[in-house]
């Protein structure tokens, strides 16, 4: 889909190459595959493709036979890592409000990274979602993205900080030793989204400013990129959908509430870019069916009930009707690729 934006900074990519060669990668040739370079990732505000991130890291676990070089790669990322944003996380008074902030300013460090927080009772859960109109596989940069945000949480609560929970939709891996040990809390796979689940209370808990003044001054220039940065309604919108779809509510009227406008203006936005509202919850639901059918476990009937459809049947018809085949022959195709 158009206006998507597909930059992201090269920080992202963060300890790739020590990763890559303490395991035995030719880290140039990968890097020149995904159509990146060394010099690109030594410059940690150079603009780099997210599909082309997204390839690397799939194509450095294939070549690793690692199924979780993407966890590896996050348990190398600092806080700092997010650059300016950083400074201003450690000055918010608590970690839910530092969540806040990281939300807020997150198209300045990655536009296609979606993340939505909720507050339910005495927990807090943390959705990610990675969107990219791109057809290629995101286990990997995924589970970087969710280590990442895990990484950055301990770093502002503390190392004994725990969260209740980690949560995949795909399937688990051949082996999860490192995941165990990077998160030291129960892990869920084939679950019904991307993130984390956490303790309100702990997220309440006083941090230890160390700079307000700073923290202020460097807020004042994120305000202003902030207001700078390209704004596409389709984007933010297809983000929302992407979050929403797995919690069973998604409507016009919802996403018009969460952008702020009416959903008569919603629509209009979106005509200006040659969409409606439909189009696009037909276009991310069909790259949220595919991955779950690729990357997951789970039944048709589930993944009809975790994405909005009526029935196993639906799905099935709806399906058939825009990859033309059954969801059982696009299965067995994508397993015969895979081997």
């Amino acid at each position: 889909m158009s206006g998507i934006s597909r930059l992201i900074r090269s920080a992202t990519l963060y300890g790739y190459a020590e990763l890559a060669e303490s395991l035995g990668l030719n880290t140039a040739a990968q890097l020149r595959r995904a159509g990146l370079s060394l010099a690109m990732l030594q410059e940690p505000d150079h603009p780099i493709r997210l599909d082309a991130a997204c390839s690397l890291l799939e194509a450095s676990s294939t070549a690793s036979k690692l199924d979780d070089f993407g966890l590896r790669l996050a348990a190398r990322r600092r806080l700092a890592n997010l650059g300016a944003v950083s400074v201003v996380l450690r000055e918010e008074p608590n970690g839910l409000a530092a969540l806040g902030t990281l939300c807020r300013y997150l198209q300045l460090v990655n536009p296609s990274l979606s993340t939505r927080i909720d507050e339910t009772g005495a927990f807090v859960v943390i959705r990610e979602e990675l969107m990219t109109d791109a057809q290629i596989p995101m286990r990997q940069s995924t589970e970087m993205a969710v280590g990442v945000m895990h990484g950055i949480l301990r770093e502002l609560l503390g190392s004994t900080w725990r969260a209740c929970r980690v949560c995949f939709a795909h399937r688990p891996p051949s082996d999860n030793s490192f995941a165990k040990k990077l998160f030291a809390c129960p892990l869920d796979y084939n679950a019904d989204f991307n993130g984390i689940v956490c303790l309100r209370s702990d997220l309440v808990v006083q941090l230890p400013g160390t700079d307000a003044a700073l923290a202020r001054y460097i807020q004042t220039a994120l305000d202003k990129a902030l207001a700078q940065a390209p704004k596409g309604t389709a984007a933010h919108v297809r983000q929302w959908v992407a979050v929403l779809l797995p919690q069973g509510r998604c409507t016009a009227d919802q996403l018009a509430s969460l952008l702020g406008v009416d959903r008569r203006t919603l629509h209009r936005h979106l005509a200006r870019e040659g969409l409606t509202f439909s189009s696009v919850l037909q276009s991310v639901r069909k790259d949220l069916v595919a991955r779950q059918l690729k990357d997951g476990d789970r039944s048709v009937m589930d993944i009809a009930h975790l994405l909005g459809f009526g029935s196993s049947s639906a799905l099935a018809h709806w399906f058939a009707k825009h990859h033309g085949q059954s969801v059982q022959q696009w299965r067995q195709a994508v397993q015969a690729q895979i081997q």
